[in-house]
């Protein structure tokens, strides 16, 4: 792996990445499924909210920013390659936008797969027209300067929870998960495991089976019921 820089104002490239197809298969699973797969964790605050109404899935690219400074994010919509998505700590500021309509325009021509912001963005008509997923903490006019510091492609905090460089990420309007890489190809199964679950209560309700003995079995554990 490339390293270019000194902690704290960085750039790593050459991502660790999971198989493509592997990251695709997650594509077609809702969020509450693949944090409850695991065990209901991994998964980002409720603050980190859909923007542009569209979901997301791909191969995290991380940026550490400075407070009020997308230096990085710029370097790192270069480093990225077609489908990633950038992952950003902006280390708490949600007044200065750190991405906006002509980033977008940048990211799209790119390819890329969607931005996640623990922060703030702007220009969300544009983004929005563009077709590009964007997540983030706040929506805020205000602008944020160019001069860094900053690392792309380290471990980060976003939305509360860690962001490794190569972790997937998955985002719809349920918030945003995120797939460990090294464990993705145990989560997966996993995740098909209680679809297939889900699948069957659903044929239960539609039978008629509304409630179920568990429940009642619970209560009766815990001194609730009595029979």
């Amino acid at each position: 792996m490339a390293v270019y820089g000194k902690i704290g104002f960085r750039v790593r490239t050459d991502v660790p990445r999971a198989d493509p197809e592997l990251v695709a298969q997650f594509r077609s699973h809702a969020t509450s499924n693949i944090a409850d797969a695991m065990g209901r964790f991994h998964f980002m605050d409720p603050g980190i909210r859909a923007r542009s109404g569209l979901p997301l899935c791909g191969v995290a690219v991380t940026v550490d920013a400075r407070p009020a400074d997308n230096l990085m994010i710029h370097k790192a919509l270069e480093v990225a390659t077609p489908g990633d998505i950038i992952v950003v700590s902006t280390n708490g500021n949600t007044t200065s936008a750190i991405f906006g309509e002509l980033m977008c325009r940048t990211a799209v021509g790119a390819s890329l797969g969607g931005i996640v912001v623990d922060g703030a963005i702007r220009d969300i008509d544009g983004i929005t027209a563009l077709a590009f997923p964007a997540y983030s903490r706040a929506v805020c006019a205000g602008g944020c300067d160019k001069d860094g510091p900053g690392e792309v492609n380290s471990p980060i905090s976003c939305g509360n929870t860690v962001v490794m460089p190569g972790d997937i990420i998955v985002g719809d309007d349920d918030g945003v998960v995120v797939v460990p890489r090294e464990e993705a190809a145990d989560v997966l199964p996993l995740v098909i495991e209680l679809v297939e679950r889900e699948r069957v209560r659903i044929a239960e309700i539609n039978g008629g089976v509304l409630f179920k003995d568990e429940i009642n079995e619970t209560l009766r554990k815990k001194g609730v019921l009595t029979r």
